[in-house]
């Protein structure tokens, strides 16, 4: 978002999602996404997946 120049509230009107769902994806806290959501915030940032989503291991 800060490479794009977006605040959370600007991204969360062009994906239609709210600041507080948007927050918790920023975050990490969330166990799922839906694609569509997934899509709307890549679309809106130019960006692709990976760019977004890290993976971590259960310890």
């Amino acid at each position: 978002m800060a490479d794009r120049k977006i605040s959370l509230n600007e991204l969360s009107e062009k994906v239609g999602v709210t600041n507080v769902n948007l927050s918790k994806i920023k975050t990490g806290k969330i166990s799922a996404i839906r694609f569509s959501t997934l899509e709307a915030i890549c679309e809106v940032l130019d960006c692709q997946p990976g760019d977004l989503l890290e993976y971590k291991k259960d310890e």
